[in-house]
């Protein structure tokens, strides 16, 4: 499976076959996220350093829009819909 990046990494990097091939899982482990589970994990983890929801979905709004496959844009109410339901 992706083959032709794992080779195109070794070359490119330090990184054995093994290790190339962990990045790349990892990475598309990371982007295979929802967007609703991505906005749900995020504001668990903003709220636990502590921020407020003002700051929170605008920093999730804003966040949104540099994903892999940037989603639609979304509303502020459509983010608390996705956290609250």
């Amino acid at each position: 499976m992706h083959d032709e990046l794992v080779d195109h990494l070794t070359r490119s990097t330090p990184l054995s076959r093994g290790e190339a091939l962990r990045v790349i899982q990892d990475v598309l482990a990371f982007f295979d996220e929802t967007t609703e589970v991505y906005v749900r994990r995020r504001h668990r983890e903003l709220q636990a350093q502590g921020l407020v929801n003002a700051e929170i979905f605008g920093r999730i709004e804003a966040d949104l829009k540099y994903r892999a496959v940037a989603p639609p844009e979304l509303t502020l109410r459509q983010l608390r819909r996705m956290v609250y339901g």
